[in-house]
């Protein structure tokens, strides 16, 4: 399941910096990504606050399994992110659809 949320952090991670491109804000590290995500577009309420939380909640939890010993996810943390990340990258692609 680590291998679950690592694939569902970088596939919001590549949405979320498309989105920030698509917008001319740079950001140089992952956590210039989801800082400059969360202030440009979640605080401004263009992205459902819920869903913030969900990149920021797969940020941290990518770094724990990716870098941390004996952090093993289930399955009630990793198929309710699997809906809510299809949900975020819907929400993306259609701010980067808009003129």
């Amino acid at each position: 399941m680590n291998s679950c949320i690592n694939r569902l952090y970088y596939a919001c991670f590549y949405a979320v910096n498309a989105l920030l491109i698509k917008h001319g804000i740079e950001a140089k590290t992952h956590n210039g990504v989801k800082t400059l995500f969360l202030k440009e577009f979640v605080l401004t309420n263009k992205i459902n606050k819920e869903l913030g939380k969900l990149y920021a909640d797969l940020f941290d939890w990518r770094q724990a399994g990716d870098y941390t010993d004996f952090i093993i996810f289930k399955e009630d943390i990793v198929l309710p992110a699997l809906e809510k990340t299809n949900e975020l990258i819907i929400e993306i692609e259609t701010l980067c659809r808009q003129a």
